[in-house]
């Protein structure tokens, strides 16, 4: 089966915008996505971070649905530490009852924070770090039409929610290959443990009343424009965000700058080294190779494409010209 594509979407916040334009932004990019061919459509949990506006997930989740008709909507995902399980089986069980077969639930064991705003989100951070598992075994059965749990999640109980597992490192793939659950590898920005991870999951599945073989989708950047030299500038945002990031100084989505490479020093190029090994930076044929190869490379069964674009026109186009050049390669 050739791979499908799908949309991964943090309503990132630019510099000297606001929250409300970046869900104007999310939904009109959902509805052109629908109209591309994507697949699906995930948002993701941050908290306490200036440039990014989906830290709602549920509610967002729910504004592009009812914006749409047909793309799958879901979340990739929903911090498990940060929720009771029961309340994230209610939400999402509102959210299938809302919008029928089109809801995924990505759940993953980061919070999504750091330890002050996971304070702030009135977790006890002095439970048990592992109870990851255990929550989301309770999750599944709220989901179940024959949950064992005293107390049933209403809405929920028995719309069976596809529920996927998330994961940065080798932890995930071994608890979605126990638990029979597709798997979800965040390699659009740490790539480090991703074939490991791969070949743990896909030996060591189990095929579940969830799922009968394993199934992986691999997140991946995407900057496309009409010359590779717009589409490097484009790249530039998201990779000075990153950079931000990783030394501590997290903001909004910065505007794209020219020949940002040589203006970087060694450290940070290392960082930008590491994270845009799973990237696609050009014009349409460049991306469709560097997606072909990635493909090859992994037999990963679909594409999560995240495009960190500063201004929403191209950012857009930058997913018209993926969609494109990769349905038009599809074999006939």
């Amino acid at each position: 089966m050739t791979p499908r594509l799908s949309v991964l979407d943090l309503s990132p916040i630019a510099e000297g915008s606001v929250a409300a334009q970046s869900f104007k932004n999310t939904l009109a990019l959902a509805q052109h996505a629908e109209q591309w061919g994507y697949h699906r459509y995930w948002l993701a949990e941050h908290h306490g971070m200036p440039g990014i506006a989906s830290a709602a997930t549920s509610i967002l989740i729910g504004h592009v649905a009812a914006g749409t008709s047909s793309i799958r909507v879901g979340a990739g995902g929903i911090m498990l530490p940060n929720h009771s399980p029961l309340v994230i089986a209610e939400q999402f069980g509102t959210l299938e009852s809302l919008f029928p077969k089109r809801i995924d639930l990505g759940v993953g064991r980061a919070p999504g924070s750091d330890q002050v705003t996971a304070r702030a989100l009135r977790r006890n951070l002095d439970t048990d770090a592992d109870a990851f598992p255990q929550d989301v075994v309770e999750l599944l059965d709220y989901f179940s039409s024959e949950s064992r749990r005293a107390v049933k999640a209403v809405p929920g109980s028995g719309l069976h929610v596809p529920v996927w597992i998330l994961g940065s490192s080798l932890f995930g793939a071994q608890l979605a290959a126990a638990l029979g659950l597709p798997f979800a590898f965040a390699s659009h920005f740490a790539p480090a443990y991703m074939l490991q991870a791969l070949e743990i999951y896909r030996d060591t599945f189990k095929p579940s009343q969830y799922l009968d073989k394993p199934y992986v989708m691999l997140g991946f950047n995407v900057f496309a424009a009409d010359t590779e030299q717009e589409a490097v500038f484009l790249a530039s945002s998201m990779q000075q965000a990153f950079i931000n990031l990783r030394s501590g100084r997290p903001g909004q989505l910065p505007p794209p700058v020219f020949d940002l490479w040589n203006q970087l020093g060694g450290a940070e190029r290392a960082i930008l080294n590491q994270v845009l090994s799973c990237s696609a930076i050009g014009d349409g044929d460049k991306v469709l190779a560097e997606m072909q190869a990635f493909i090859a490379k992994t037999g990963a069964d679909e594409l999560m494409i995240t495009s960190q674009i500063f201004e929403q026109q191209a950012r857009l186009r930058s997913y018209e010209i993926t969609a494109h050049v990769y349905n038009a390669a599809l074999p006939a």
